[in-house]
Formats: C-alpha cells, structure tokens, sequence
C-alpha cells in the first residue's frame, strides 16, 4: 500500500498544485473583473494542457495524473449523484428519454457516414462515430476491442477528441450567451453534445446548478446507451476479420461502469428523500474539490499539439460529427419544447 500510494503521489500533489492555481486565478479574475470569465474548472484544464504541452512530464507523475483523471474523477461523479434529483429528468418523462437514444443512433449513424465519404477505414469511420456519439474516449477505449481495432487509429481517435473535447467546453458557454438558451436548454444541450462526463462538469458548471445537474443525467443516459451499442457491435460491427480471430465479447465493466451505478444509486436515493440532509453539503464539496482535481489532470494528459499529428481526414470528420451532433442535439430541445 505505502509503495503504492508513492507511486501516486507525484502526479496527485502536481495535479493539486494546478488545482490551487486555477482556484487563486479565478479569485484574481474576480478581483479584477468583478467576475470570473473562466471559472476554475475550466482554467485547470487550460493550465494542465499549457504544462504537458510545453514541457515533458517526467514517468513518475504519471500515475497519479492517471489516477486523478480517472479514479477521482469517478468518485466525483458518484457524490454528484447526492446533489442531483430525478424530477427535472422525470419530469419530461420518456420522450427525453427516449429522444436522447434516438439521438445518440442519429449522431453514430451521421458520423460514420462522413468517416466513410472521406474514405477512412470502417474500424476508424466506427471508433469515431462511438466516441463522438457517446461520451468521448471511454467509448473509444470500449468499442476498440470489439471491433479489433488497431492500435495507431485508436491513439488517433483519442488524440483528438481529447483536445477537441477540451475546445468545446470552452466554446460552450459562448454559445449558451450567443443563443439565449435557458438553464434547462443549456443543462441537456451540454450533455447531448461534450463528450465525457467531467467535460460536462467543466461545461455546465460554470452556467448554473441547475445545468450542470440536467447535463450531467442527461450525459449519463448517453453513456447508459453504450452498452447496447456495444453489444450490438459485437454481433454486427466486425468487418475483415482477420483469420484465427476470436469474438471479444463485451464485459459487464463496459456495459455499466461502476461510477455510473453508483451515481445512479445516490441520485435515487436523493430522489426519494433518503439520503440525511447532514451529508448533502459535505458530499457536494467534496465533489467539486475532486472534479477540480480531475479537471487538472485530464488537462495534464492532453498534449495540443496531438492534433497535429492526428491526420487531417480525421480531424476533418471529428469536427463535421461535432457539428452534426450539435444540430441533432437542438433539433430534440426544439421539438420536444424544452424550455
């Protein structure tokens, strides 16, 4: 455990080193402005990809900024649960629902069509149609197996919608001013549209409770939609399989990652008032505290300049997907009247 733990420690105590950073230039933000233009969240992703990108990162932080990212991320996640109730997700019922699945079908199918216009190989028109569609790299990371997709088109595929990913947090909030969009808009366009769960964190957060609460259910039932896309893909996605290959199948890791059950757990419990009221605030800080520092390190493991080595087909279908993802997305707030 202490070996362990020293393992960790570089990369935690840079990864909080760049949290405090981030927090003490919001305050100057504030101090100047009168206001935060870039809330913290967002500054801690802007400071640890300036870091990675502009200087090496020794071997030894990287499992911590590895553990930061990923484990406090989750932990994150599933104390958000306490804070969030089902009512304002309920209280639109199956059409959003079921919007929100008919949607990711819509985004995957538009994606992979552009990958196969410009011409990229199935398995790499896949992974970027999953990932763009879903949430990002862990759908990358899940549909890669499947398929038996090579090595170099998922670093790829990560590579840039890891940075990518990071620009739209950014630019988010702009639109959300340049279109007027109501909390509740803004709540399920930002979880219709960043791809991973602390990306919508970063997104929502800034813009109100209320947003980062809807954005982050809305975003977990994208999620939620992995797993039959994966499955579906392990018995229709595979083409050229090479000879001697055996079918992966999917695991139950895959289809629900624990952090989701475990949000969706404390989000019902918060739901039906059995959570005691004392843990509510406590749980909510500590959430922002690790989101903070999982914000960090996910900046920490994003190198700019990946995108340049990306490939310009790719880059080119990433961002058309993007697009089309974001027009999909307002097409459900428009016809399902969210206001």
């Amino acid at each position: 455990m202490n070996n362990k733990m020293s393992q960790l420690l570089p990369g935690l105590v840079l990864s909080a080193a760049v949290t405090l950073a981030a927090w003490l230039l919001e305050l100057v933000e504030v101090g100047i402005f009168g206001r935060a233009w870039l809330e913290s969240l967002v500054l801690a992703i802007l400071l640890g990809s300036l870091i990675r990108t502009c200087m090496p990162v020794p071997a030894r932080f990287e499992p911590g900024i590895h553990f930061s990212a990923k484990i406090l991320l989750e932990v994150a996640v599933v104390l958000l649960g306490a804070s969030v109730s089902a009512a304002a997700i309920l209280e639109r019922g199956l059409p959003l629902l079921g919007g929100i699945a008919l949607s990711v079908v819509l985004a995957i199918g538009f994606s992979y069509g552009v990958g196969k216009l410009l011409r990229l190989p199935h398995r790499m028109a896949l992974l970027i149609a999953c990932g763009n569609s879903i949430c990002g790299n862990s759908a990358i990371a899940a549909v890669a197996p499947v398929i038996d997709a090579d090595g170099k088109d998922v670093a790829a595929a990560i590579a840039f919608t890891a940075v990518l990913g990071v620009v739209v947090v950014l630019l988010l909030p702009v639109l959300d001013h340049a279109f007027g969009m109501t909390t509740l808009q803004y709540g399920v366009f930002a979880g219709m549209t960043v791809y991973a769960v602390p990306q919508v964190l970063a997104a929502a957060a800034p813009v109100s409770q209320a947003s980062l609460q809807v954005g982050t259910v809305v975003k977990l039932v994208r999620v939620l939609m992995l797993g039959p896309v994966v499955l579906l893909l392990s018995l229709f996605g595979r083409r050229g399989d090479r000879q001697g290959e055996q079918r992966r199948a999917p695991t139950l890791s895959h289809l629900v990652p624990w952090f989701i059950a475990g949000f969706l757990g404390l989000m019902a419990l918060r739901s039906f008032d059995l959570l005691p009221h004392a843990l509510l605030a406590p749980a909510r800080v500590a959430s922002g505290w690790l989101t903070s520092m999982s914000m960090a390190a996910l900046g920490l493991g994003v190198d700019a300049r990946s995108v340049l080595r990306a490939g310009g087909k790719v880059s080119l279908v990433v961002v058309v997907s993007l697009i089309g993802l974001g027009a999909i997305s307002w097409s459900l707030i428009t016809l399902l009247a969210i206001r």
